[in-house]
């Protein structure tokens, strides 16, 4: 007999689809769990982001009005929020605004209005510049929730498929 001729062993057969249907379950019972991780983590960025009562102020590009609890909102409010840092500080940065309000301290001395000035326009850029961190935290929070939803969806299924396969053996 040829190896092509050689007769099935059903035994082996048998265990290759029991095994097929096991890999097939424990797919199906992971890709549940990161389902529901992921939206667990999903509702609980949106609920912390629904505590802080914040809104889209009416001037922004896009979500004016809307309250901020999801990733587009979220991206809407830091966008508005980097319009009104920069229009208050003149384009500065945190960054420039520390050697302006340095320059302003050899110039005019510590204590000077001019460096006073600075320096407040110093701390509303670094304000901005910490509330967009935090809210591009919760956008990538988001982004990564919505990854490990469709990851166990994709495992989920994937899990299905060995269970259907292992069956027709």
């Amino acid at each position: 007999m040829t190896a092509s001729t050689k007769p099935v062993d059903a035994s082996a057969t048998k265990r290759a689809g029991g095994a097929a249907r096991i890999i097939g379950i424990i797919l199906i019972v992971a890709g549940a769990i990161m389902l529901v991780s992921g939206g667990v983590a999903w509702g609980a960025v949106s609920s912390q982001l629904k505590v802080q009562q914040m809104v889209v102020p009416d001037d922004a590009p896009s979500n004016a009005g809307k309250a901020v609890a999801g990733p587009f909102t979220a991206w809407s409010m830091q966008e508005i929020i980097n319009i009104h840092a920069e229009h208050s500080t003149e384009g500065e940065t945190y960054a420039t605004l520390g050697d302006k309000v340095n320059e302003a301290k050899a110039e005019f001395g510590d204590d000077s209005e001019e460096a006073a000035k600075l320096q407040a326009l110093r701390n509303t850029a670094q304000s901005a510049a910490f509330l967009r961190a935090s809210l591009f935290t919760s956008i990538l929070a988001f982004g990564v929730s919505a990854l490990v939803m469709g990851l166990g969806v994709t495992t989920a299924i994937t899990g299905a498929g060995f269970v259907v396969s292992g069956k027709k053996d």
